[in-house]
């Protein structure tokens, strides 16, 4: 069964959330980025694989994560930590992976309370994927960090971008690839704890200029 990657930083009061709604035969390995909390001494606590990453960056703490997957398990998965996004929907996500229907399928958000997407990030991520469907022509609507893949093809694709790059390096290296990219919804609830990235306007403005360093 799948492999999941969790980057977080500061994120030991949601870790209990993420790691007690984990689906059964699922292996969480979290992805510990420079916590001054004590993030992961929660997880290992509660049974995950800690993975100390010093390198900031969202980009440096999936890729060192995955690293640590177990390639003969063939499928990772990836999932924020701040229990924004249910653990519990990521076989939705995994399956057309593991059944051979796509090579990567993302998780579609669906706010369940307006709160959930600050209004900032969620025009951010509009303009991003609209510029992805105009240049590669795949209907995606959302580029969220819930997603699934392969895990040595995925490797093997050549993501470079170690910050908030990442997402966005991944499906457009993809869809290069002629990977089959797909979207499944999932739910997405208001985050527990201080957001760092997205949820601040500084954040997403740092994020979209690394998702534009991408596209350029």
């Amino acid at each position: 069964m799948p492999d999941v990657v969790i980057p977080v930083l500061d994120e030991a009061a949601a870790l209990p959330i993420v790691l007690g709604a984990m689906p059964a035969g699922y292996r969480p390995i979290v992805v510990d980025n420079g916590s001054t909390d004590d993030s992961g001494d929660v997880a290992g606590a509660l049974g995950a694989t800690v993975v100390t990453e010093p390198r900031r960056g969202f980009g440096a703490a999936c890729w060192a994560g995955l690293c640590a997957a177990d390639p003969d398990d063939d499928v990772v998965c990836f999932i924020d930590g701040d229990a924004s996004l249910d653990p519990a929907h990521l076989p939705l996500v995994a399956a057309p992976v593991l059944h051979g229907d796509a090579d990567l399928v993302l998780g579609a958000r669906r706010p369940t309370r307006r709160s959930a997407w600050p209004v900032h990030a969620r025009v951010a991520n509009l303009v991003l994927a609209s510029e992805v469907r105009r240049r590669t022509g795949a209907p995606l609507r959302d580029l969220g960090p819930m997603r699934a893949a392969r895990c040595s093809p995925l490797r093997a694709l050549g993501i470079t971008d170690r910050r908030s790059g990442w997402p966005l390096e991944m499906v457009v290296r993809a869809l290069d690839a002629g990977w089959r990219v797909r979207e499944v919804d999932v739910a997405y609830a208001p985050r527990t704890g201080r957001s760092k990235v997205t949820g601040t306007v500084r954040g997403t403005v740092r994020a979209v200029w690394d998702m534009g360093r991408v596209l350029r």
